[in-house]
């Protein structure tokens, strides 16, 4: 009798392979199945996103440090980088990674097929592996973890070369001498960080009025400040329309918001906006599975589809495009496969983290979104430049804002631009999560010297009691 499985998931990223360790932790009998070439687990995260772009984003950092060495009254000599060796860094941690994700897979008995995934029917995937056979399992549930692509944008059409996307970028052979950034999300402001501090003339185009348009307005602002403090030049509230490419250039127009011409011309293009959801060829035609006029599947809040026993997650459905949201959306519906009461995961708690220089993070509110949903509004905001660790590190630009209703104290949001935000993030995660006071976030002690005090001052901040400014 052929073996059938509890779920099989399509997809290795960090929603599917996530997913695969917790339902194999249950108990369930799993099934993980990834297109990816020579086996490698990971997704578009662990081999194409967040772990490469950061490693570089790592590297970009330390070689910008030890330009400053002086500051801390340490010397070097004849400071340099090795492109060859920081690829070569990037790519090591990407497979020191992927190797993990096989090894989980081995660990929790997780049977892994190399191939394409596809709904053949009720209960049936298909597996196209690349010789050209194919294999059809059984299986009680699916789930549906194939992520996003980089989405074509018409008119700047990428070559790899002189036009590239945030696939292309990661594997330059050099940096350029120059790069026009189409976009000031993550991808474009991450990539502006990397490559302005290898000595590229970056320049960052935003349609709309600020960059890092998702982030609350005063951290839009000290972004501004500090790249133009590293001579990133960011053009914002203009619409490019036209490109056109000589042998040695790249040239781009098209208006700003008062209808001016805005010509710009650099050896690289970088499109850094646009993913589309990864459904080709997945068989939904063979299943009730809805996909809107906006290319993603529709899921209630516990991720079901409209066919019975099939789930998406990730990148395919329309909540925050997040590794760690992808995550724990299949930890809960395989923990909801295996009998254990779930609840659905509240949206206004998901972190979001820009890796820039300097770092941004926010969970929660911002300051303009709380008052337009009518709470009563009081703000505390604590700048690095007065954290005593922050001097320490030499990184001062930057403050934690945390937004906060009058009535019940409550905090709604955090707000942080500066040292470590990615990481300081958490403790405001937590504290939401159990509903915290500005109060009790002021009140608990927090180690001198830690730039983590800037979130103690700036929940002090909230009611004028901030010891240090």
């Amino acid at each position: 009798m052929a073996e059938t499985f509890d779920v099989t998931i399509i997809g290795s990223g960090p929603g599917g392979y996530v997913a695969a360790v917790r339902g194999a932790q249950l108990g369930l009998k799993v099934a993980l199945i990834e297109k990816e070439k020579d086996a490698r687990l990971g997704g578009t995260c662990g081999l194409r996103g967040c772990i490469p772009t950061k490693a570089l984003l790592n590297a970009a950092h330390l070689y910008q440090k030890a330009g400053h060495f002086e500051d801390f009254g340490l010397k070097v000599d004849n400071l340099g980088y090795d492109w060859t060796g920081v690829q070569k860094y990037k790519s090591d941690v990407v497979a020191k990674n992927s190797a993990g994700v096989t090894y989980l897979m081995k660990k929790n008995k997780v049977t892994v097929f190399n191939g394409f995934g596809k709904i053949a029917g009720k209960g049936k995937v298909e597996v196209a592996y690349e010789d050209g056979k194919t294999e059809t399992i059984s299986t009680k549930n699916t789930i549906i973890a194939t992520g996003s692509v980089v989405r074509p944008i018409p008119g700047f059409e990428t070559d790899g070369k002189q036009v590239v996307n945030s696939d292309h970028i990661l594997e330059l052979e050099n940096v350029p001498k120059s790069m026009i950034v189409l976009g000031s999300g993550a991808v474009g402001v991450e990539f502006a960080s990397v490559y302005a501090r290898f000595g590229c003339d970056t320049t960052v185009v935003e349609l709309l009025d600020r960059i890092v348009p998702i982030e609350d307005a005063d951290v839009s602002k000290q972004l501004l400040r500090s790249f133009k403090k590293q001579k990133i030049k960011c053009l914002t509230g203009v619409k490019l329309d036209t490109m056109t490419k000589t042998k040695t250039k790249v040239k781009v127009s098209g208006k700003d918001a008062k209808g001016k011409v805005v010509e710009l011309e650099a050896e690289m293009l970088l499109v850094a906006v646009g993913r589309m959801p990864y459904l080709e060829n997945l068989g939904l035609e063979n299943t009730k599975v809805k996909v809107d006029d906006r290319g993603v599947v529709e899921v209630n809040e516990f991720c079901e589809t409209a066919e019975p026993n099939v789930f998406a997650i990730g990148d395919v459905i329309d909540t925050p495009w997040l590794a760690h949201l992808a995550s724990k959306e299949g930890i809960m519906v395989v923990e909801k496969l295996a009998g254990k009461t779930v609840e659905p995961i509240n949206m206004n708690l998901v972190p979001n983290c820009t890796y820039c220089d300097p770092e941004v993070a926010s969970v929660g509110m911002t300051e303009q979104k709380a008052k337009d949903a009518g709470y009563d509004v009081k703000v505390g905001k604590f700048p690095f430049s007065a954290s005593g660790k922050a001097r320490i590190l030499g990184e001062t630009d930057g403050f934690i804002k945390i937004v906060a209703e009058t009535k019940y104290d409550e905090v709604l949001g955090v707000h942080i631009i500066g040292p470590h935000a990615t990481e300081l993030l958490a403790e405001a995660c937590v504290g939401m999560a159990l509903e915290t006071t500005a109060d009790e976030l002021g009140r608990i002690i927090h180690a001198h010297p830690t730039v983590s005090e800037a979130m103690m001052e700036a929940a002090e901040g909230v009611h004028d009691m901030t010891i240090h400014m």
